[in-house]
């Protein structure tokens, strides 16, 4: 186990042919087997700047729980280019302890403003139609505790938003593109929706933990944010309806339940019923959406797209494809003759 000592190299910064000596937070670490049938480390660093794989090629097993046992590491390797991506291929890794003054350095976050994407979530909230809704919304907005931690939880692990504030952005954006969207589809009730977007993935402030890493909590592992949020609504609104008089039917409440629990789209990938509903339907399409366009924009990331890069990503397994990352508008256009 190690400290922290010396100044943190940005990933971002990462040159090919240079040497790498630092605390880096580490995703998905695991071993796995060559084709000659030799174990060997793989995992993702990561830092507030970005990630990068890793690999160390003579590793024995029995040491995957030590190294994994804080969720960072200090490594020392050599970085090289493999199929057009940077990779480190590690010399060293060991169990690293950090400080809390050490996350901002070594944990994504959020880059925008954080106050501001609360406060115009609250005002969408409090533009719904139905008074009964809008109590229901409070008996949230005022746990402190759990806002707190809405505001600053990530809304994933390592797939989409997995940063600091991840979770607030993906809801922000949700009601946002909801809002632009509803117009056209006049049948649907917009309190529905508000409300079921928000309540969608609320729960994930208790299903995952982010003070030292991202990782899923016991009650993630075992009850998970879907059902932990349909028991969490069915205790709001009793809140609600003692603090407000006003009481929500049981079908309304239902219903909301029904989209905690199906807002995943499909059985296989988690939900615990299809949706049902044509709000149910709407939720789990525009989540999909919205989180797998921000996980391919981030895949490509174009900001740091560089001569000499590959023009496609190593296959990101959320999206089951290797994504063409060139925009080819940024090119150069050769007029025509």
């Amino acid at each position: 186990m190690t400290t922290t000592t010396q100044p943190h190299i940005n990933i971002r910064d990462l040159k090919p042919g240079s040497f790498l000596n630092g605390v880096y937070s580490l995703v998905n670490p695991q071993t796995a087997v060559t084709r000659g049938g030799k174990a060997y480390f793989k995992s993702l660093i990561r830092d507030a700047s970005g990630e990068a794989a890793v690999r160390k090629w003579t590793f024995d097993e029995s040491g995957l729980p030590e190294i994994t046992s804080t969720g960072y590491a200090q490594i020392e390797g050599r970085v090289e280019m493999y199929n057009g991506q940077l990779q480190i291929v590690l010399d060293h890794i060991q169990a690293a302890e950090v400080s809390v003054a050490d996350l901002v350095a070594l944990l994504p976050a959020t880059h925008k403003n954080i106050d501001q994407m609360y406060a115009e979530v609250k005002t969408l909230l409090h533009s719904m139609s139905d008074p009964g809704m809008v109590a229901l919304a409070d008996a949230y907005l005022t746990d402190e505790a759990m806002m707190a931690a809405f505001r600053h939880a990530p809304a994933a692990t390592n797939v989409h938003h997995a940063w600091i504030g991840g979770l607030l952005e993906h809801t922000h954006q949700l009601l946002h593109l909801a809002e632009r969207m509803l117009p056209l589809y006049p049948q649907l009730n917009r309190d529905i929706v508000l409300q079921g977007l928000f309540l969608h993935d609320l729960a994930k402030t208790v299903e995952l933990e982010w003070e030292k890493g991202f990782n899923y909590t016991m009650d993630g592992q075992l009850i998970g944010h879907l059902v932990r949020g349909a028991i969490w609504l069915q205790l709001k609104a009793a809140l609600a309806a003692r603090t407000s008089a006003l009481r929500l039917s049981n079908e309304t409440i239902t219903v909301l339940q029904h989209i905690l629990l199906s807002h995943h789209g499909s059985l296989e990938h988690g939900a615990a019923k299809l949706p049902s509903t044509p709000e149910a339907i709407f939720i789990a399409m525009l989540d999909n959406l919205e989180a797998k366009t921000t996980i391919a924009i981030h895949a490509v990331a174009r900001d740091r797209l560089h001569p000499g890069n590959a023009d496609f990503t190593e296959r990101v397994w959320s999206l089951d494809s290797r994504m063409y990352r060139p925009d080819p508008l940024k090119t150069v256009t050769t007029p025509a003759h």
